[in-house]
């Protein structure tokens, strides 16, 4: 019999654990499951009124490991749903009326093309194929129409308002072509071209794959600075704009630099008076004259969405230590208002200071800092709680798991969905040195990669077994 409840994680710090498990607990209280319109959603608030695209893109990546309560192809079908004619899909939508919501910094209601990217994931979590096959057409039609209405013809870089970035406050006043539109949009042609192999449609693989190098090429060329060793926004006259910001690292997820390139900019991520601040990664670098210590919303908060999308992107290049170090010095800073001094209730924020404990302080009046904000942080203490600080990686349709075991502590996972497989997989020490602990209902193929040192890949029979570290 499958179990639902959501896999648990064992490691050494417990306070790790109880914010994990807490995490689970708070999402319960904010999944909406509606009537015959919006069959499923996921919310901050309870007094929602609208549904938001980011948002809804944002926490697919934690509500996959637990795909059986809270069905993550619903929450996207909603979006699909109210898809325009002419294939927009917008930021927001009224949840009464079912109409897009439009403001005066956004007249389209444009946002990150994020949704190739989410269903690929979907797809390696939950593994079903036909899914793709009937989500290709909503997803060209979407593309097109973000080409119709934003592409430039002379640049063939796109043009979007800065609240399309969802970084409203940032001090990026002079840009005309934003790096991370630009860079989600080769993302977007990355995936699709991806969901074009897995669907073995070689012409669409090949259409997309095609648009993608055409925008690397052209974001290589002209949003690269040699000097900063970063990328930069363009202005209306193609001219950089030289403000250093979080959106800059939206090209190491796309894949976008080469080798070299991603080296220096990792250097800027590990640079205390750049971006390797205290809890990594401010919004804005911390050289920057407009940086804010307190955070200020996008003047210097760390956003957990863009740590998440960081070191996402270090995965892409092999960072995976670093990667690590960054999730575990990130989440002490979130445990800290999770367990308050005194009497206050512990709780988990949108945005966190990037240089002392505690939440992010907005000075823009236009700006808020929302208690659990559960879409961007839980990204933190779920996603990368499994996939970095633990350190495992799965794929449902090949039928894998590959744990990259940064270092000898107890710690795994139990009750992980491997497609109606349920999986535990835990090290500890035994009297025989160091031990992993498998138990698994039917066979899967077990990768393990131990302190970059040893690599082995193992068909995982059903039953329970054990290895031990020194024999590998």
């Amino acid at each position: 019999m499958i179990k639902k409840d959501f896999p648990k994680v064992h490691y050494y710090d417990q306070d790790f654990v109880d914010i994990y498990n807490r995490s689970w607990a708070w999402v319960q209280d904010y999944w909406f499951k509606g009537g015959s319109t919006y069959k499923n959603a996921f919310f901050n608030h309870k007094e929602n009124t609208y549904l938001d695209l980011f948002e809804t893109c944002m926490s697919t990546f934690f509500l996959v490991y637990h795909n059986m309560k809270y069905p993550v192809a619903p929450m996207l079908d909603n979006f699909y749903k109210l898809q325009d004619e002419n294939g927009a899909i917008r930021h927001r939508y009224d949840l009464e009326s079912g109409e897009p919501v439009f403001t005066d910094n956004n007249p389209e209601g444009v946002c990150p093309p994020l949704l190739a990217w989410v269903e690929y994931n979907l797809y390696h979590k939950v593994g079903q194929k036909k899914r793709i096959k009937d989500v290709m057409p909503a997803l060209e039609k979407y593309y097109a129409w973000l080409d119709d209405n934003f592409k430039d013809e002379d640049s063939g870089l796109y043009c979007v308002p800065l609240e399309a970035t969802m970084m409203t406050n940032s001090p990026r006043e002079k840009m005309k072509f934003a790096i991370d539109f630009n860079s989600q949009q080769a993302l977007n042609s990355l995936y699709m071209s991806a969901l074009g192999d897995i669907l073995n449609d070689k012409e669409l693989s090949f259409k997309y794959k095609k648009q993608y190098f055409s925008l690397k090429t052209r974001i290589n060329s002209l949003m690269w600075n040699q000097d900063d060793k970063i990328y930069y926004d363009l202005d209306a006259d193609l001219e950089q704009v030289k403000v250093k910001t979080a959106a800059s690292f939206w090209p190491l997820l796309a894949e976008i630099p080469n080798e070299a390139r991603a080296e220096d900019m990792i250097e800027l991520l590990k640079d205390p008076d750049v971006f390797g601040t205290d809890n990594p990664f401010p919004s804005l670098a911390a050289d920057e004259p407009a940086f804010d210590k307190k955070g200020n919303g996008y003047c210097g908060s760390v956003y957990p969405y863009l740590t998440f999308m960081i070191i996402k992107g270090l995965e892409k290049f092999g960072r995976y230590d670093f990667a690590r170090e960054c999730s575990i010095r990130h989440m002490y800073y979130i445990l800290d208002t999770f367990h308050p001094d005194g009497n206050k209730k512990g709780t988990l924020w949108e945005a966190y200071s990037p240089l002392s404990e505690g939440p992010a302080q907005m000075q823009d009046e236009s700006m808020e800092n929302k208690q659990l904000f559960l879409s961007y942080t839980a990204l933190s203490t779920i996603t990368l709680m499994i996939e970095n600080i633990v350190g495992l990686y799965i794929s449902l349709p090949r039928k894998t798991v590959d744990w990259i075991v940064p270092t000898l502590e107890l710690m795994g996972i139990e009750d992980l969905c491997l497609k109606r497989n349920m999986i535990t997989i835990l090290s500890n020490k035994s009297g025989r040195g160091w031990e992993i602990r498998l138990e698994s209902e039917k066979l899967y193929y077990f990768t393990i990669d131990i302190l970059g040192e040893k690599k082995k890949t193992l068909p995982i029979p059903s039953g329970k077994c054990s290895m031990l570290i020194d024999k590998l």
